[in-house]
């Protein structure tokens, strides 16, 4: 084979594999995932009233003492997902020493009888979990409850109803939804500030 057949096999193959694996495939399963997991393949988008106020995979900072709160966020600002990450501290770093400490000195502020859960006050590995452990949103709950002006056993049936199993009934560990679980509060016990205020 001489130089010029060389090249034009070589250009021929570059514009096939980029057709197949640069537009064929990427169009092809982008539609699979529109036509069989539409709600996953968008972000599992939670709108109310026509507006898209989160996602149920990507936490948000709920600050207001009437809403649960999430985990805290090593992710830039907030629960800002294009900083997706964790701290990278070790546990003998005083900059996550300090971080734990004074959350849970606020944690306690709240409910000072209780055992502080771990997940109040220290951020997952992406640093955007939307969930929380049961005990984390029941060690909540007289502080919503205070707040909303409700019965706390009343504010505790609705976390209880709001924890999700294991996935497949044996992975993981149940866990709550915080902005699911604050839109139902928000339904029950309605308040003048939107979800995250």
């Amino acid at each position: 084979m001489n130089l010029t057949q060389n090249l034009r096999i070589a250009v021929l193959m570059t514009i096939v594999t980029t057709l197949l694996l640069g537009v064929a495939y990427p169009l092809a399963v982008t539609g699979l995932a529109q036509a069989l997991f539409r709600d996953k393949a968008n972000g599992q988008l939670v709108e109310r009233k026509g507006q898209v106020i989160g996602s149920r995979i990507i936490g948000q900072a709920f600050a207001s003492a009437g809403y649960f709160h999430g985990r805290p966020s090593a992710a830039g600002n907030g629960y800002d997902a294009a900083n997706s990450g964790g701290s990278n501290l070790g546990p003998t770093n005083k900059k996550l020493i300090d971080a734990v400490a004074a959350n849970v000195a606020a944690a306690r502020k709240d409910n000072p009888a209780e055992v502080v859960p771990i997940d109040l006050v220290t951020a997952s590995a992406s640093g955007l979990d939307p969930h929380i452990s049961p005990a984390a949103a029941l060690f909540q709950v007289p502080r919503v409850a205070v707040a909303r002006g409700a019965a706390a056993a009343d504010v505790r049936a609705l976390v209880e109803g709001h924890i999700e199993g294991r996935q497949w009934g044996f992975l993981g560990e149940p866990v709550v939804n915080v902005l699911l679980l604050n839109l139902a509060l928000d339904e029950r016990w309605p308040r003048a500030a939107a979800p995250g205020r």
